[in-house]
């Protein structure tokens, strides 16, 4: 869809209808309201729609019909790609729905589709519960879920989309559906991963779990003792609990009391470990790691809501993300995965990170989504200021995945991607669940008006693809 520059009469009709708040470049706060996660996105919407209840949608999307222009839709803004903005076009944005509603005799959460994360920690952590949810508190429920949903307690209670128990949802025509394993079997098999393809997530509801106990461990070493501890934290994770995650990352030295002066500032391996349940246990499993004298360390019970806020990065940087599937991480993969640490952007906010999967995904159902006997994520994640930086530090993550790709099994996690191909999006589904998700969405989206982000295109007539 191609889009023409809109005339303030047919914004006030908009305005007439719509239930919410129009945004547009004349309004004296459209930056801020424009404005997403990446800064390297500068895309600029003509129309903002700021919807207040679901009733909104329909009205939006035949604005968006009649006018031609491209639809995007927002919540938390954290697709780095930019996903949730339409240069010229028109932004849904969902924020104003976040309500949470938790049932704790049912152990479900009802949650509104503009809800982040932070939202749903903090209702949920009132009654001792949790589910999987991102990484940072300011990712939108959204977008996590309907792409799969990786999270720091993943291994102990699956991905956020393993936990969903309902859709509600707006097509491209308006239509208003609910998918669950009752309803609408196959639309519900498809937003377990497929993403925002198939029409707007207005309420998400979710299984709820017990967590009576949450610790943590971050360690600190000299980025020249990154190999060695690279190697302890593999030979931990190969036995290791379902109960513990976290992931083994090289950082710059944070400006914390924890950290000794000498690693601020500068490069540093770490070990982030999270477990379900107390920190005697914790400190029990990583023995072997505390036996490496870590130069900063912190090992504390914390609820989980507030870890989920304490790795909160503020808006602003600039953006650059990708990553690599590994079945196993023999030492020439992890020797290349530690050199290649040199290469990031000191000092600034990017992580060079290795996640371990197993656990509970590793037992999940198979929903479109990377192959779940995967075992590691190798996950290059750039956040930095200077646009000056902008080809080193593509180079630095391009260059971690070529280091890595003999032992690349393929998939991959989509949301932890930007735009890099359509042979990548077919990669991340797998062809056999790409081609049922595209003959869905010609039945579903046949204009393709959802086309953001990681687009399945709707298959053509007659074809599987």
């Amino acid at each position: 869809m191609t889009g023409h520059q809109l005339d303030p009469t047919s914004i006030d009709a908009l305005r007439a209808g719509f239930g919410g708040r129009v945004v547009t470049p004349q309004e004296a706060d459209y930056e801020d309201v424009r404005s997403v996660f990446n800064s390297m996105i500068t895309a600029r919407p003509q129309v903002i729609a700021q919807v207040e209840t679901a009733a909104d949608i329909p009205i939006a999307l035949d604005f968006a019909r009649l006018h031609h222009l491209d639809v995007a839709v927002r919540s938390g803004g954290h697709s780095v790609a930019g996903a949730c903005l339409a240069d010229g076009g028109l932004v849904i944005d969902m924020r104003r729905l976040n309500d949470v509603r938790v049932d704790p005799d049912q152990r479900t959460a009802r949650v509104e589709g503009g809800a982040v994360w932070g939202d749903v920690d903090r209702a949920t952590q009132r009654h001792g519960l949790v589910t999987t949810g991102g990484r940072v508190s300011t990712t939108g429920v959204a977008g996590l879920t309907l792409g799969g949903g990786s999270g720091w307690i993943e291994r102990k209670f699956g991905l956020a989309c393993d936990n969903l128990l309902s859709v509600d949802l707006v097509t491209a025509d308006g239509r208003r559906l609910t998918a669950n394993e009752q309803e609408n079997r196959e639309l519900f098999w498809a937003l377990h991963g497929g993403g925002g393809n198939f029409g707007i997530a207005t309420a998400f509801t979710f299984r709820l779990h017990e967590l009576p106990e949450f610790s943590i461990a971050l360690l600190v070493w000299p980025g020249e003792q990154g190999r060695a501890v690279g190697g302890a934290y593999r030979s931990l994770m190969a036995n290791a609990p379902d109960e513990l995650g976290g992931g083994y990352l090289y950082l710059t030295g944070p400006p914390e009391e924890f950290v000794p002066a000498h690693l601020q500032g500068r490069l540093c391996a770490a070990v982030l470990a999270t477990y379900c349940g107390p920190v005697e246990k914790l400190r029990e499993y990583i023995a072997p790691l505390l036996a490496m004298a870590p130069e900063g360390q912190v090992v504390t019970d914390i609820p989980y809501a507030d870890l989920q806020s304490m790795l909160d990065d503020p808006p602003g940087f600039r953006n650059y993300w990708s990553a690599e599937h590994l079945k196993d991480m023999p030492d020439e993969a992890l020797d290349r995965f530690c050199e290649r640490a040199d290469d990031m952007i000191v000092p600034s906010p990017s992580q060079h990170l290795l996640l371990p999967l197993g656990g509970a995904v590793a037992r999940g159902r198979a929903w479109p989504g990377f192959n779940r006997s995967d075992s590691w994520v190798v996950h290059p994640l750039g956040l930095w200021t200077d646009p000056a930086d902008d080809d080193r530090a593509r180079a630095w993550a391009r260059n971690l995945q070529a280091d890595v790709r003999q032992w690349s099994t393929g998939d991959v996690y989509l949301n932890f991607i930007g735009d890099e191909g359509e042979e990548r999006v077919v990669a991340g589904f797998g062809l056999e669940n790409y081609r049922r998700l595209a003959k869905l969405k010609a039945e579903i989206d046949p204009d393709n008006v959802f086309n953001r982000g990681h687009n399945i295109r709707p298959a053509r007539a007659g074809t599987g693809v």
